[in-house]
């Protein structure tokens, strides 16, 4: 799909040369033009870019669309994308007013899935049974955390590969991601420092010892990180809430030696988590 800051160079308003062809447009309610997209026989990629209630509604008429974006946009629901089941890739970006992830479950063919600043959503558990999911990004921003229930979810993505959460809350008591032992096609996971608590971060370290972990394709997060602010050096620990160690103080090098062996510990307890629950399936 065309990332977000380049959608705008498609706009359906800067004219169609050859209308019949045209795959990739983008539309918004100031679109003049915006009906041409249904003389677009060919057209596999539509980016709604802050549209009107009647654009995405028109959307369910493109049943051949490939890859689909809605950002910036108020939807009672997402009942208007069941019949669109040709979709491979969908991103929804901004898009708040509906609270039930359900009607993806219609996408047969969806591998890619993009879900970022859902205000009104905190349970996932409509992406249960989405077969061919391959890829999955949940994300909110800096300044709103996006809500995640639990991640019972994971369960039910057989083929996923790839699961990124960004900047994200989750709300499940430890191991959160317990379920995460069901993704058996699993090759990367991303999330950053910070997000969950060091004991959820060791988990999925013994849980998944052979994934792809952070955004440098470690073996393992870091358990800390170096950052000068100022003139002073610090070591940012790996958990959310864990903070950080100034490096010039007299006991740094135990303090972060104290947090890898909590990590350790963290692990070990998570190896006994896993062994039981191989044993009672």
């Amino acid at each position: 799909m065309i990332p977000t800051h380049h959608t705008r160079a498609y706009s359906v308003d800067k004219g169609i040369a050859d209308i019949k062809t045209v795959k990739i447009l983008t539309i918004s309610k100031s679109s003049q033009n915006w009906k041409d997209i249904f003389n677009c026989p060919e057209l596999e990629e539509l980016h709604l870019d802050q549209p009107s209630h009647e654009q995405v509604q028109a959307v369910s008429n493109f049943i051949q669309l490939k890859r689909l974006r809605i950002k910036e946009y108020r939807a009672k629901d997402l009942a208007f994308m069941k019949n669109l089941v040709h979709l491979e890739e969908v991103a929804l970006e901004y898009v708040s007013g509906f609270s039930d992830l359900s009607p993806l479950q219609y996408l047969p063919n969806l591998s890619s899935l993009h879900l970022e600043n859902l205000r009104k959503i905190s349970d996932f558990g409509g992406l249960k049974g989405i077969k061919r999911l391959k890829y999955l990004l949940i994300d909110g921003t800096l300044d709103w955390k996006q809500p995640i229930d639990n991640f019972s979810f994971l369960e039910e993505l057989p083929d996923l590969e790839i699961l990124s959460l960004m900047f994200v809350i989750s709300r499940a008591a430890f191991p959160a991601f317990l379920p995460a032992l069901q993704l058996k096609n699993i090759l990367e996971i991303r999330i950053p420092a910070g997000i969950v608590t060091t004991e959820e971060y060791a988990f999925l370290d013994a849980a998944l010892p052979h994934v792809k972990k952070g955004y440098q394709n470690e073996a393992s997060w870091p358990l800390y990180s170096m950052r000068a602010v100022g003139e002073q050096e610090y070591a940012i620990l790996l958990g959310k809430g864990e903070g950080k160690v100034k490096l010039n103080r007299s006991d740094a090098k135990d303090a972060i030696e104290d947090y890898q062996k909590k990590y350790e510990l963290y692990r070990q307890k998570s190896l006994e988590i896993i062994k039981n629950y191989y044993k009672m399936q």
